[in-house]
């Protein structure tokens, strides 16, 4: 497995054990991660005929989601772990 994959499937264990993932709009994912020292950010590129640009976090607990059509610039301070592809359930 890559770090990639390690880093998705920890996020995935952690989404398992807490049985929820929060969606919420671009905006308020870089306020999440501005809450945050060192953030950890997985993302991956979807889409079948627009591409779209897909990130997920951890904060206090709970999974946070986004998904937005531009790349979305991240702090800095963000550890990025890129993912062939994230799936989030519904």
């Amino acid at each position: 497995m890559t770090g990639a994959e390690h880093a998705a499937a920890a996020i995935a264990q952690a989404i398992r054990a807490s049985g929820a993932i929060v969606r919420v709009p671009p905006h308020e994912f870089l306020n999440i991660l501005g809450r945050q020292q060192e953030p950890l950010v997985v993302y991956a590129t979807g889409g079948l005929f627009k591409r779209n640009y897909q990130y997920l976090t951890s904060y206090k607990g709970l999974a946070f989601y986004t998904k937005s059509g531009e790349p979305i610039t991240l702090p800095a301070v963000a550890e990025v772990v890129q993912a062939r592809r994230i799936w989030v359930p519904g």
